[in-house]
């Protein structure tokens, strides 16, 4: 993957602005003054929703539930579904969290991997989110080429300690941030125990919470802060 930035890329980047790639497989990014890259320009035919890198997979059926100690749940389950985001044909994934036995909040994320790379891009998402078991709102709702929204880096294909990057690139509604911390980590979980895991922090200009996630080989998320992996199901 290729990090350097060209005079080109440096223009773009104080405009704010994502500069052009420069070959079939190239993938350019811009650093924002955080430090952490905030656009990422690819070849879109390269986009597609199908596919897995080491610790995100795409593949339709793939269901991995989570559990906290407080009996919240969350499930994800990868759709036999598409949906074209910003001229980019992507996965959807649903997320579907409860507390106390109630629907929380259910979205529709949307992911397209690179072929050239496997890194996986994250386009937006629809939520709904309940109270009282009705929708009452849908927060954080975003899609790139929307109202000034962007496409971020889900995570990168082959996380390096230090690599700042944001996630999602919707101004004044979502902008999480992955700082990869570490990739050599053992989790323990109910589903079993995990090692060589890659550790992102997770944080936002928009507000001061700071989250953590756990990736492993072949499985993708195993741990989302308190929330540990209780099943997976991995269609081959």
């Amino acid at each position: 993957m290729k990090t350097g930035l060209t005079a080109l890329c440096i223009v773009a980047a104080l405009m704010g602005t994502a500069c052009q790639s420069s070959g079939p497989a190239a993938t350019q990014q811009t650093a924002s003054s955080d430090g952490f890259r905030n656009a990422f320009t690819v070849e879109k035919s390269n986009l597609g929703p199908t596919g897995a890198s080491q610790f995100f997979i795409l593949k339709p059926g793939t269901l991995l539930k989570y559990k906290d100690h407080e009996g919240a749940t969350l499930a994800i389950k990868v759709l036999d579904q598409t949906r074209t985001v910003d001229g980019v044909t992507t996965r959807v994934i649903e997320e579907h969290e409860e507390e106390g036995g109630k629907v929380k909040e259910i979205s529709r994320n949307f992911f397209a991997i690179d072929r050239a790379t496997n890194d996986v891009y994250y386009f937006g998402e629809e939520v709904d989110i309940y109270k009282d078991g009705k929708i009452a709102s849908h927060g954080g709702a975003w899609q790139s080429g929307v109202g000034g929204a962007r496409f971020g880096l889900a995570l990168p294909a082959k996380p390096a300690v230090g690599d700042k990057y944001y996630q999602e690139v919707a101004p004044g509604i979502a902008m999480d941030r992955g700082e990869v911390v570490s990739i050599d980590e053992r989790v323990v979980t109910p589903a079993g125990t995990f090692e060589h895991c890659v550790h992102v922090k997770e944080t936002t200009p928009i507000e001061k919470d700071t989250g953590h996630k756990w990736y492993a080989p072949g499985i993708g998320l195993v741990r989302d802060d308190e929330l540990v992996l209780v099943s997976h199901s991995i269609p081959k």
